[in-house]
């Protein structure tokens, strides 16, 4: 296969798809209409990309695409629709920054607390201010609040316990249950997360669902001088809330997802809004970019693209439905011989059974198979008949799912 990376990837992961006989074209640095024009000229079967937006442009540049690898976790970089519609699958690599991420989060609630960038620029500057920068309220038995406990909220809950901080958290998926096994205070609400900490760390997916999850309401109901981070995505949180809230009850707020970030990897003309206030530090999306979550990443999309070679199974898979439309499973078991399952397909066809899924099962030896397709229709004995009449067609029969 052709694999086209056009962000920073692992040497090591392309080397890896080299030496399984792909052909790799690296090209980091394509964007807009750049990847646009790579994709039409060298037409890949697979992308990988990292922080690379792919639009509609891109999709239809290519028609030979058939696999898009996000090289790291969210995916709403991606037309993950487009893609759905055009046939295109679209894989993550879940989990494995996590740990970069949560050290991050970390990074940034200690430099809250102890003002460390402010004295670090201070001490430049040729000033000594211990006067200014003495106190603080410390972290130990305050609460942290988390909404979101995928994999990287249970890291903040690995290092929480190291700094004697007790967790609250608040997830769509999590039950007291899974609450209790972590150790952590289950929230029914993510205002009630708002309401009992004194730090709120926010590690969820970017979906509409999740859009100023963070918001007015939520701002509101946080605690005086309490702390927010948020190493997710900045549409999840409402900059403008946070804004009036600085002041308003002294909240502090440290992002490294910053509302309007730059595509560009540098650029020297670009002001935050929210850069100039003494509570609020900002850094620059990099909660994965650690040299480990790097190449643990880039070995991840390898995997997932070196099985799609093998299997035409897609690890990580985002884009498949939960659920199709089938309405009944037909079952046919018969001898393993070329054409069989082309005459059944045939039949359905002639029927108007749309097929959903389809798998066929090889029994030991090689001999007989099970095929089971799942369709949208209604199923009759004639058509059922003569699915059975077919040449090499031991049984068939077809059930309500």
């Amino acid at each position: 296969m052709k694999i086209l990376v056009a962000d920073s990837f692992s040497p090591a992961a392309q080397e890896r798809l080299r030496m399984a006989g792909h052909t790799v074209i690296a090209e980091p640095a394509l964007k807009g209409d750049a990847l646009t024009a790579a994709l039409a000229e060298h037409a890949p079967e697979v992308l990988v990309v990292r922080s690379t937006k792919v639009t509609p442009a891109d999709l239809d540049a290519s028609p030979g695409l058939e696999l898009i690898v996000r090289a790291g976790a969210g995916v709403d970089t991606i037309d993950v629709d487009g893609a759905s519609r055009r046939g295109v699958f679209v894989a993550n690599c879940p989990g494995k920054n996590a740990a970069a991420v949560a050290e991050l989060a970390w990074g940034l609630i200690l430099a809250m607390d102890r003002r460390i960038p402010d004295n670090v620029a201070t001490a430049r500057e040729g000033e000594w201010n211990k006067k200014e920068y003495a106190g603080a309220r410390g972290l130990q038995g305050r609460t942290l609040g988390l909404v979101g406990m995928g994999n990287i909220g249970q890291e903040m809950v690995r290092r929480a316990k190291g700094f004697g901080m007790p967790v609250v958290a608040w997830s769509r998926s999590l039950t007291p249950a899974d609450a209790a096994a972590l150790g952590v205070h289950y929230a029914e609400t993510p205002l009630d997360v708002a309401r009992q900490s004194d730090v709120v760390s926010v590690h969820v997916a970017s979906t509409p669902q999740t859009r100023h999850l963070v918001g007015r309401e939520f701002v509101g109901a946080m605690r005086e001088g309490a702390f927010l981070v948020n190493t997710s995505r900045a549409d999840v949180v409402d900059e403008e809330a946070v804004a009036a809230a600085l002041d308003a009850k002294g909240l502090a707020f440290a992002t490294d997802v910053p509302a309007g970030e730059p595509q560009a990897k540098q650029t020297g003309d670009w002001r935050y809004p929210l850069a100039d206030h003494p509570r609020v530090y900002v850094t620059h999306h990099v909660g994965a970019s650690t040299d480990e979550a790097t190449e643990a990443i880039g070995q991840e999309a390898a995997r997932v693209i070196l099985t799609y070679a093998e299997t035409g199974r897609v690890e990580n898979g985002v884009n498949l439905a939960d659920q199709t439309p089938a309405t009944h499973l037909l079952t046919v078991r018969h001898l393993d011989r070329v054409g069989v399952l082309a005459g059944v397909l045939g039949e359905m066809r002639e029927a108007g059974w749309n097929v959903q899924e389809m798998e066929n099962l090889i029994f030991a030896g090689a001999e007989a198979a099970s095929a089971r397709i799942r369709f949208d229709g209604e199923p009759d004995e004639d058509t059922l008949d003569r699915i059975r009449g077919l040449e090499h067609v031991i049984a068939a029969k077809a059930i309500a799912l």
